[in-house]
């Protein structure tokens, strides 16, 4: 119940045992356009340019930023918590002019700070973290497309924490390249990393194609400053993708399985469902993190649905704490990173773990630890609060259909282990 990595959904986990096959299979190669066609409807974009990259959701980034920044290139980088550090790292190692601007970690970014940067530094590339896990917060990304688009600057996110927990739109907030993870909200293990390109960033990308030496056919483009990855080159793995078929590198079949599991999955919910089924869950979490008279921490107003941060009260061994939920009860929460560190817990509800059972057994158990280490707290206050809390989520939601108003879970652990076929 940390911030990501999660469990599994089980029917991901089986989904990845399935036997492997050849890359060149006729159903290898179907697998790899399903998954193209439902991660679109993940990321609710009409890019043909969407499909995965193998390696965690870091990897993803390292494509995206290498394949589209050339060494000199203007990157504005806003950092509200450690993975806007992240970004600033990879763009410095692609050899960009990387500028960064940066506000206290707890709040975000307003859409005029940035557009003043932007106009300030005149970048390329816009690359900014949707959610931040190590601050639990998300930036408002809906204005920040059109005025990309007015400044002609290229813009990018990074969604591995937030896709699939909380509202995100593609095409209709003006996004040029985003990249996510599976760990968090997809339910899935980390290894693989879904990422979708609108033409813009491809016409970019496919610019500074070069097709290696081994691989490559009379007439193919050999540039003279070519994409500074040959792993992360996007222009070539397009091409892998793509009717082409280009022999790039051995697809990891085990993970492309689990990635379109967790996209079926969640196509199958209904992208609105699992929004709202994250929504519901985590505000059970938090009305139960206050119901023990904990403090929530950062800007509530930007908070992401499916992580949240509370300050480790007074007199509690934050790090002991955490160590007595895991050992005596099987539950893992984080703390954070930074300025953070030892400051603030924080607690997820994502992915397979946004689920009631799974919240009202984290708050009991975090009663009794904080009991323990001398804190006072109400008996029974946040299994209470949260209980109140989905009575009153489901009393507003009554006659809403969907997955989210109810509260259930579509593969709900506790009467459905094994998942469904």
């Amino acid at each position: 119940m940390g911030p990501g990595p999660i469990n599994a959904d089980p029917r991901v986990l089986r989904a990845m045992s399935a036997q492997l096959i050849g890359q060149y299979d006729p159903a290898m190669t179907a697998y790899m356009n399903e998954t193209m066609a439902l991660y679109r409807s993940v990321f609710d974009t009409e890019n043909e340019a969407t499909f995965v990259v193998d390696g965690t959701s870091r990897a993803g980034i390292e494509a995206a930023l290498v394949s589209l920044i050339e060494p000199g290139d203007r990157v504005l980088v806003p950092i509200f918590g450690r993975f806007g550090h992240l970004l600033r790292e990879i763009a410095e190692r692609c050899g960009a002019e990387v500028h960064v601007i940066e506000t206290e970690w707890g709040t975000v970014f307003t859409p005029e700070q940035i557009e003043a940067a932007i106009t300030e530094t005149r970048p390329k590339l816009l690359a900014i973290v949707h959610g931040d896990t190590s601050t639990t917060l998300a930036q408002p990304l809906d204005e920040l497309g059109e005025i990309c688009r007015r400044h002609g600057v290229l813009f990018y996110t990074d969604v591995t924490a937030s896709l699939a927990g909380n509202e995100f739109h593609l095409d209709a907030w003006g996004l040029d390249a985003v990249t996510a993870g599976l760990q968090k909200c997809l339910a899935g293990p980390s290894g693989s990393a879904p990422i979708s390109l609108s033409p813009r960033a491809v016409e970019v990308i496919t610019s500074r194609k070069s097709i290696e030496s081994g691989i490559r056919s009379p007439g193919d483009p050999v540039s003279q400053s070519p994409i500074r990855s040959n792993y992360f080159d996007l222009a070539m793995v397009l091409d892998y993708w793509g009717e082409k078929r280009l022999n790039h590198h051995t697809e990891a079949t085990s993970m492309l399985y689990c990635a379109r599991e967790c996209a079926r999955l969640l196509v199958d919910e209904g992208m609105a469902n699992a929004v709202e089924r994250h929504r519901v869950h985590g505000t059970a979490m938090v009305h139960g993190l206050t119901g023990l008279g904990l403090v929530l921490f950062g800007d509530q107003g930007h908070r992401m649905n499916n992580v949240v941060g509370i300050e480790i009260p007074d007199g509690i061994d934050g790090d002991g704490a955490r160590s007595v939920m895991l050992n005596d009860f099987g539950i893992e929460i984080g703390t954070s990173f930074g300025p953070l560190h030892g400051r603030i817990w924080r607690i997820g509800t994502m992915g397979y773990n946004a689920r009631r059972d799974t919240v009202l057994t984290t708050l009991a158990a975090l009663e009794q630890v904080l009991r323990a280490g001398g804190a006072t707290v109400t008996p029974g206050g946040g299994v209470g609060a949260a209980l109140d809390a989905y009575a009153d989520l489901a009393a507003s939601a009554s006659g809403s259909p969907g997955a989210g108003a109810s509260g259930d879970h579509p593969s709900d652990a506790a009467t459905n282990p094994g998942g469904t076929p």
